[in-house]
């Protein structure tokens, strides 16, 4: 074989690799559905004012953010909530930033009462995600915080 024609036949070759190479890249630049920078704050209720449970997350996929799921357990209970029973709590409200991003946030007003039952201690708040496509991203610890007692 000439080195004309083996030249020839590695450029043919690198050109292949290279357009086979960018086509996958193309088609796995899809974002995996994402919960990130989750953080909670619990406040007791003081004078006559209501106490309060608020969490927010910025929730991410390519598709859109359809919802986000959140319940907050204590510790110490070993609740640990499964992806299947996050299903069927409560939504938090979101607001996209962007086609494939939103910032939820969900809040529970405590009153006096309620607060006096809350368990001593550090509390977790679970997340699910649902993107558009029906794709989901679960933190079984998106957040945490302490409630003195």
């Amino acid at each position: 074989m000439s080195q004309r024609a083996l030249v020839s036949s590695l450029i043919g070759v690198a050109v292949v690799a290279g357009v086979t190479a960018g086509g996958i890249a193309m088609a796995s630049t899809g974002t995996e559905p994402a919960l990130e920078n989750g953080s909670a704050r619990y406040t007791a209720p003081s004078g006559d004012r209501a106490g309060s449970l608020t969490f927010t997350v910025d929730a991410t996929d390519d598709s859109g953010v359809k919802n986000v799921k959140v319940v907050a357990w204590p510790a110490r209970s070993k609740l640990d909530p499964t992806e299947e029973e996050m299903r069927h709590v409560e939504d938090a409200t979101c607001r996209s930033t962007s086609d494939a991003a939103s910032r939820c946030t969900y809040t529970l007003k405590i009153s006096r009462a309620e607060a006096a039952e809350l368990t001593p201690g550090t509390w977790y708040v679970s997340a699910l995600m649902t993107a558009e496509d029906g794709d989901t991203a679960f933190a079984p610890h998106a957040a945490g915080f302490d409630v003195t007692g």
